[in-house]
């Protein structure tokens, strides 16, 4: 007879902790969205671990009653790796931010990308360092000045999509945190996919980078400023979405529908092709020229990394028998210190 499970709701994955977030903080709406979707996902709450690296996004899994580890400066993906990898049973929830990732965590992430580990991984970027108080961070943008840039930083930011989907990651999102419908649907999404879900999102900090998207989140101009990607339908925006991208040659052009110009000639949103040159040309939208697409870039299926792994292992095992530990440590070449 196969058990039923508990009826879960959002409060019951509230801990008990004290949420020490600035006041109007976007981290407040990632969590609640969050909490809302676990219970949607017909797991039992002990089989969930959110691991984190450093910084101000970095004390989610304080605020989950759930299993977690707070982990070190960006060794989160390593660290969520191993325990995937040991139990395929969890489902495990990476969370890091524009500092932790992509900085001292750049090779880590990386690396989990390629190898597409099924692993849930919500990248807060606010485009500053926030906990240590307000230093410019990889995706900060030319120019910002900052406490360590005060003359305007001179470094070129980093695009956290485009170096997801150079990695071959399977599944490539990007969300931002007050349009609560479309963020608790990615997450959604991210959940049910079979390998590294990667999902960005613009996260605005209050106290040190305040309104750094507000061109995305401004109702009375944002229409003209994102878009949201459909699969299957074509790239339509605008406040009146009269707006439209269409390719000439291969180049990318905002065109208004109407003027001799149909919703047939514009450009379709295909997330699960296998050849990732879509999904990157619109991860190289940015504001002001072209609208910033919102939504699932790529998702598409392949190999998990940690179920190929425990194939192996079980094939060994299949073939070998169980192993034995302390005849293998005593095995090959020992010596004895008198």
């Amino acid at each position: 007879m196969t058990a039923t499970l508990p009826v879960l709701t959002p409060k019951d994955f509230a801990s008990d902790q004290e949420i020490r977030w600035c006041p109007r903080c976007g981290d407040y709406s990632i969590l609640a969205q969050m909490k809302k979707v676990l219970p949607t996902l017909g797991i039992p709450k002990e089989n969930f671990v959110f691991v984190s690296g450093i910084g101000c996004s970095s004390r989610f899994p304080y605020y989950v009653d759930t299993y977690g580890f707070h982990s070190i400066h960006g060794r989160a993906p390593a660290i969520a790796t191993g325990i995937k990898t040991s139990r395929p049973d969890l489902q495990v929830w990476v969370i890091t931010g524009d500092g932790d990732a992509l900085s001292i965590g750049g090779n880590h992430l990386m690396h989990m990308l390629r190898r597409n580990v099924n692993l849930k991984v919500i990248l807060f970027n606010n485009q500053i360092y926030g906990l240590t108080k307000g230093q410019y961070s990889p995706t900060s943008p030319v120019g910002v000045k900052t406490k360590s840039s005060p003359y305007g930083s001179v470094d070129n930011a980093l695009s956290p999509l485009c170096y997801a989907i150079g990695s071959e990651a399977t599944f490539v999102a990007r969300a931002i945190d007050v349009d609560i419908k479309h963020l608790t649907m990615v997450l959604e999404r991210a959940a049910q996919h079979q390998g590294t879900a990667f999902v960005e999102v613009y996260q605005d900090c209050n106290v040190f980078n305040h309104d750094a998207f507000l061109y995305a989140t401004d109702k009375s101009v944002k229409g003209d400023h994102i878009l949201y990607l459909e699969h299957g339908k074509p790239l339509t925006f605008g406040q009146t979405v009269k707006k439209g991208i269409r390719l000439n040659g291969a180049t990318p052009e905002v065109v208004e529908l109407g003027k001799g110009i149909s919703e047939d000639d514009l450009l379709f949103h295909d997330e699960k092709s296998a050849d990732p040159s879509l999904a990157f040309l619109l991860s190289r939208f940015k504001h002001p020229v072209f609208p910033e697409p919102l939504g699932i870039f790529r998702n598409v299926v392949a190999p998990v990394y940690d179920d190929q792994v425990n194939k192996q292992l079980e094939a060994e095992v299949a073939k070998k028998g169980q192993g034995d530990f302390d005849k293998l440590f005593h095995s090959g070449d020992t010596w004895i210190v008198e």
